[in-house]
């Protein structure tokens, strides 16, 4: 009790509100089914709170007083506030998913954003941070209350695995996106969050095309996770032959395969042999520098790639040959990784 008033409770439950305070005689009850939004009955004040005008609260206050009518009108001021907060964010959240999984018309896009006052031009571009099942919800949390979130990003999980930031891109080049992309997988590691890979798309101008740089994160993901072992960060625009291989149709590719190999399967290839070409690769072709690295005599890898180019009808040590087997290796990885998929 406090200068003649006191707030006796806020209840969304009219029932059980109203039989609560039916043992002191405010008629809450009648007070709910009426027209008036404001009512006085002996010592109480009523108040109602609407959500998209359906009766949603109703707050009681003890007193007769000015200040309790004045109180009274405050809280379901306050509450009201609060939940339009709640509903715009929700709906804001909900638009974002819906944007980036392409599940709205054109129309709708724009109609929406309007009415949710986010801007439909503006240069945005989307992060992707994948884990795991149980890091999901603590790499949500984190990301935001994190410092580097401003008030023009959206912030959301799009699935059980991967949480996504829609980040205002203004003014930011590719080295600086970089920067960012960098202190998220930092700050998220110094928090707790686990084993992480993050992937980020291309800059987009207009709200529609939103959905494209997200599909880009995501394939980035994908990618890497084939090609580049290891890789924790990665842009979409890094992503080189393996973004080609990745879009081919697995039956073109067996064909492609099989022609490279002329009929053998590239998994009859030893532990050795593997390790020989990829060393070769990363010495541009260079059988000296190759050999030297691998501890043995030149005329040993010699051998060696002789032996493949009998078996697979390509020399190594010439450069478009080198290119088709090199490409076929990626084409074979990506085989397996559809296969798993689809297991």
């Amino acid at each position: 009790m406090c200068s003649g008033y006191s707030i006796m409770g806020v209840w969304n439950d009219i029932e059980s509100g109203a039989s609560e305070y039916n043992r002191r005689d405010p008629p809450a009850r009648s007070f709910a089914g009426s027209a008036a939004d404001s009512q006085q009955a002996g010592l109480y004040q009523f108040f109602k709170v609407y959500d998209e005008e359906q009766l949603e609260y109703i707050v009681a206050v003890h007193g007769d007083s000015d200040s309790a009518l004045l109180v009274g009108r405050l809280t379901a001021f306050q509450i009201d506030g609060l939940m339009s907060a709640f509903r715009e964010r929700f709906d804001r959240d909900n638009f974002i998913k819906n944007l980036l999984l392409d599940n709205l018309l054109l129309v709708d896009i724009f109609g929406r954003a309007k009415k949710l006052h986010i801007p439909t031009t503006a240069d945005r571009t989307v992060i992707m941070i994948e884990g795991t099942q149980d890091q999901e919800k603590n790499i949500l949390e984190l990301m935001q209350i994190y410092p580097g979130v401003g008030s023009s990003d959206f912030v959301t999980a799009v699935d059980e695995t991967n949480v996504v930031i829609v980040k205002d891109a203004e003014g930011l080049r590719e080295k600086d996106l970089s920067r960012i992309v960098s202190s998220i997988m930092d700050y998220l590691t110094a928090n707790g969050a686990g084993d992480l890979r993050i992937a980020y798309g291309t800059v987009v101008q207009e709200i529609r095309e939103v959905s494209r740089s997200f599909k880009e994160a995501k394939m980035a993901l994908d990618v890497s996770r084939i090609f580049m072992e290891g890789v924790r960060m990665i842009a979409y625009t890094e992503l080189g032959i393996g973004r080609l291989i990745y879009q081919l149709p697995v039956p073109l590719c067996k064909l492609f395969i099989k022609e490279t190999f002329k009929g053998k399967d590239p998994e009859e290839l030893d532990e050795e042999t593997l390790a020989t070409i990829d060393r070769f690769f990363e010495n541009n072709l260079n059988v000296s520098e190759t050999s030297r690295q691998l501890f043995i005599h030149r005329n040993t890898l010699v051998y060696r790639l002789d032996k493949l180019q009998k078996g697979t009808g390509l020399d190594l040590r010439i450069f478009e040959d080198a290119i088709t087997f090199k490409i076929a290796l990626m084409v074979e990885k990506y085989m397996k990784y559809m296969e798993k998929l689809n297991y």
